[in-house]
């Protein structure tokens, strides 16, 4: 497969669609976020941008809106 398809997203991979909530919980494992987080189809979303959620624990995308509420640490 090549880097655009692995960016981008195939049929056959099993991702979710961008933007698709309004809501997300990031785990700090996760960090640093972007919205659209990796995991999510690219082809219909927005262009990356990358939140500061470390301080505040909260983010929101300007671009669809999304929020991002920083989770427990997963064990």
């Amino acid at each position: 497969m090549n880097y655009v398809a692995e960016r981008t997203g195939t049929v056959d991979q099993n991702l979710i669609p961008a933007n698709a909530q309004h809501k997300y919980e990031v785990a700090p494992e996760a960090l640093p976020l972007s919205c659209p987080m990796p995991g999510m189809y690219l082809w219909n979303s927005h262009p990356r941008v990358y939140l500061p959620i470390k301080e505040t624990g909260e983010a929101i995308c300007p671009y669809c809106g999304a929020e991002y509420h920083l989770g427990e640490p997963r064990s």
